[in-house]
C-alpha cells in the first residue's frame, strides 16, 4: 500500500505595493484618528447637557470607531503590509472605522439637537 504524500500548501506569490500607498493610508488614518480622539474629547467632557442613550451608542461607536483606527494604523505599519492582500485587509479596517465615525457623528447631531428622543 502506497502513502500519499500530501504537498506542502502552495504560498500566495507576494506582490508588493506601489510606491506611496503605505505613507498615504498611514497619513490617512492618522488624520482621522487625530479627528476621532478631538470629537470624542469635546463630545464627552466638555459640551455641555445631559447624556441621552442616543449620546450613550454615540459615543460607543466613536469608541469602537477609534478601535479600528487603532488597529488599522497597528497594521498598515507592520512590514508585512507592503502585500496586496494584506494591505487589501488593512483598507477593510480603515473602510469599518470610518462607516463607525459617520454613525457616530450623526447621531451625536441627532441627540445633540434632540432629533432623537429614546
Amino acid at each position: 500500500m502506497r502513502k500519499s504524500r500530501s504537498k506542502p500548501p502552495q504560498e500566495r506569490p507576494r506582490v508588493p505595493l506601489p510606491a506611496g500607498y503605505r505613507p498615504a493610508i498611514v497619513t490617512a488614518i492618522t488624520v482621522v484618528l487625530g479627528f476621532s480622539l478631538l470629537f470624542l474629547r469635546y463630545w464627552n467632557f466638555e459640551l455641555p447637557g445631559a447624556w441621552s442613550p442616543a449620546s450613550v451608542i454615540a459615543a460607543i461607536l466613536m469608541a469602537l470607531a477609534i478601535v479600528c483606527e487603532i488597529v488599522s494604523l497597528w497594521r498598515s505599519l507592520q512590514v508585512k503590509d507592503d502585500d496586496e492582500h494584506e494591505y487589501a485587509i488593512t483598507l477593510r479596517w480603515f473602510l469599518a472605522a470610518c462607516i463607525l465615525l459617520l454613525l457616530s457623528l450623526l447621531l451625536s447631531t441627532m441627540s445633540y439637537y434632540h432629533i432623537l428622543n429614546f
